[in-house]
């Protein structure tokens, strides 16, 4: 017997020699009603109360003849016989039990007395809002699937699964609506995740990486979130949902550039407010990538575009610095990173200190040390903290990296450097996608229809419409007529 890969297949004996090697590996005769009959499992893996209370009771006291009698009797799920080596061991590694009438039998009942243990779900860490729902993702993937299920109660909920990494063999699960999702973006993800090859899979980060468009770019293409809420109403709109098991982030595409600005609690207020915000973290954006670059452009080339108040002040907050520009404001920015990085991997309580009396220790002794000037200080300090405006944590990363470029072009050729890298990063952004659509959606290619829910949002009654670049089967969400509609109680 041969696997389909060509390999001869595993036998039995040579398959328990295997398993046996690990301590943790049980395996025992015992007799009942019926007989003798002997039991195989990880105790690690699997829950010895259910295996005593449930399994156990119903083996030795049970009248039984066959393996396919036993699996009736057995008062447990997932209950399946087999003579196929490779499937008896890839399920006792997943919390199965084997039960078999000798020692080597050619076929086993396998029953899945697997240990679930997991933390609580609990509030959102990376994208906690005041207001809206309080519960967010965990590690366990049927837990994270029942927070969507919970709050999207559909027959058209599609759940497709499969098992990645060779070594891991992690649970992973694609999610769409049917009457919703386009075919080809449902095709194409499970053909990309299919495809995966590679030995381990231990979060969704890297899968994300792997079915990217494009690896070759610091921006992310897929939006991951904690927030069940927000799972639920992408896929309302037509988009796919991809969960790891092990991983509390869940995968959402195709993506566009300006969902990473968007907050879910933005639908959670009024539209005039939530567009304000918007507008403010795309701003902030934009400010923590160029005020620095702009700085040092400005004070090797173009003192000129400098008003003479703010020149006086900039010249005598610099009169004895002994550094250029830039090497002012490289010092500053990767200052800035080492605290950052400090902070993150240090105990909770000790990071939150490092960072805040760190950035004012050092701040206060560069500047009175001559190295930098308090000016640009609070420029980097101030663009520090809009890269925190970023809903999306690995859209802030993104933004850190930038400043670099458009430094080391300032320095050499000034605004027009910033003005040259900002057109590379705009090519470059116009030829991402994901999963085929376009990144920079409805930006361009221009889609008005989409501009409702982009840099600003308009009320609900006019985002009666899908996506258009989702290509949904359904591309009216509501009739805008009866959104629009208001009646009044006749008293």
């Amino acid at each position: 017997m041969k696997n389909m890969d060509g390999s001869p297949k595993t036998s039995i004996p040579e398959m328990m020699a295997v398993l046996r090697s690990s301590s943790d590996f049980i395996q025992y005769g015992n007799s009942g009603a019926s007989g003798r009959f002997w039991i195989s499992y990880f105790r690690t893996l699997v829950d010895s109360k259910i295996l005593q209370e449930s399994v156990l009771s119903a083996v030795t006291s049970g009248q039984w003849n066959d393996l396919d009698e036993l699996k009736q009797t057995v008062p447990v799920e997932n209950a399946m016989v087999t003579s196929d080596p490779d499937v008896m061991k890839e399920k006792l590694l997943q919390g199965f039990i084997m039960i078999t009438r000798s020692e080597y039998g050619k076929s086993c009942l396998l029953v899945r007395v697997s240990m679930e243990k997991s933390r609580q779900v609990s509030l959102p860490e990376v994208e906690f809002s005041v207001v809206g729902p309080k519960e967010a993702f965990v590690e366990s993937i049927e837990s994270n699937i029942h927070l969507i299920r919970k709050r999207l109660p559909s027959e058209h909920l599609r759940i497709k699964e499969i098992h990645l990494g060779k070594l891991t063999s992690t649970k992973t699960a694609i999610l769409y609506l049917e009457n919703i999702a386009n075919d080809e973006n449902v095709r194409s993800v499970w053909q990309r995740v299919n495809e995966v090859e590679i030995d381990n899979i231990v979060d969704s980060s890297l899968l994300a990486q792997i079915i990217s468009d494009n690896q070759h770019t610091p921006f992310p293409q897929h939006v991951d979130t904690e927030r069940p809420d927000r799972v639920v109403s992408v896929l309302s709109e037509g988009k796919i949902a991809i969960i790891v098991d092990g991983s509390p982030q869940v995968l959402i595409g195709p993506s566009t550039l300006v969902e990473f600005f968007s907050a879910f609690d933005d639908y959670f207020f009024n539209y005039i407010v939530a567009s304000f915000f918007r507008i403010v973290r795309l701003a902030s954006m934009a400010f923590s990538i160029l005020v620095t670059p702009i700085y040092v452009a400005a004070l090797n080339f173009h003192y000129e575009l400098i008003p003479r108040d703010l020149l006086n002040t900039l010249v005598s907050s610099r009169e004895e610095i002994p550094l250029p520009p830039i090497l002012e404001a490289l010092f500053l920015e990767l200052t800035i990173e080492l605290l950052r990085e400090a902070g993150a991997r240090l105990p909770t309580k000790v990071g939150q200190t490092i960072g805040i009396v760190g950035g004012i220790v050092i701040g206060t002794a560069s500047v009175e040390a001559g190295l930098t000037s308090n000016v640009l200080l609070i420029i980097v300090a101030l663009s520090a903290l809009a890269s925190f405006t970023s809903p999306v944590y690995r859209m802030s990363n993104t933004v850190r990296l930038m400043r670099f470029p458009f430094l080391l072009f300032a320095e050499f050729y000034g605004l027009l450097g910033i003005v040259f890298c900002f057109c590379i990063l705009a090519t470059h952004l116009l030829r991402l996608s994901s999963l085929g659509r376009p990144y920079l959606e409805p930006i361009y290619p221009p889609r008005t229809a989409d501009m409702k829910d982009a840099i600003i949002r308009l009320p609900f009654s006019q985002m009666f419409k899908r996506p258009l670049q989702l290509r949904t089967k359904q591309p009216i969400r509501f009739s805008k007529k009866k959104a629009e509609k208001k009646q009044d109680i006749d008293e």
